[in-house]
């Protein structure tokens, strides 16, 4: 049987303050018909896995934590860890932990991120939320360069306004868009 990828992506990331807003992000997303949802949530290996099971309290979606050799396939909620990222493999697409001797972020989300960037036959909505930091931003630039819709939060919804300040300052066309609203075009994308 063939794999079918999803039609459609949404890419999430997060660092400090986004567990609660990915939450509410989920328990608003509609059944996923032909499309899939990356979450890369900055946090320890050890709470990633409770994150993860967290999560299916509110969703209406199958959530699944990535792992090596794992098929991306369609209509589920992947949490990333560790230095993940999407591989081709034979018209399929897989995920690959890569052995990164440095990685100050788990999970990475520059490196799983871009890994979408080339994809040219999936549609994209990337979103950067609350966040310490710039991780996701390079990334962000990258899939807006290749034609995906980016959205980020704005200064007022942000809890930590690191990320999203990154990204609306070096993002091309960023939207720039409080959280009711972002879970709202989330939503909207998802149908």
């Amino acid at each position: 049987m063939k794999h079918l990828k999803p039609k459609k992506v949404v890419l999430i990331g997060a660092s400090t303050g986004g567990p609660g807003q990915i939450h509410k992000v989920l328990k608003e997303v509609p059944i996923l018909h032909n499309t899939s949802i990356v979450i890369a949530q900055h946090m320890s290996d050890g709470f990633l896995k409770s994150f993860a099971t967290r999560l299916k309290e509110p969703s209406l979606n199958n959530i699944e934590l990535t792992q090596e050799n794992k098929l991306f396939k369609s209509n589920t909620v992947y949490v990333c860890e560790k230095s993940i990222s999407l591989n081709i493999n034979k018209e399929q697409l897989i995920f690959k932990e890569n052995k990164i001797s440095k990685n100050s972020f788990n999970p990475d989300i520059n490196l799983i991120f871009n890994s979408f960037a080339n994809i040219k036959d999936i549609k994209i909505l990337c979103v950067i939320l609350t966040g310490i930091g710039d991780d996701g931003v390079n990334a962000c630039i990258n899939l807006n360069k290749n034609g995906a819709r980016c959205i980020t939060e704005s200064k007022d919804s942000a809890i930590i306004d690191g990320m999203p300040s990154h990204a609306r300052e070096l993002v091309l066309n960023i939207e720039v868009l409080d959280m009711q609203k972002i879970i709202k075009e989330i939503s909207e994308f998802c149908e």
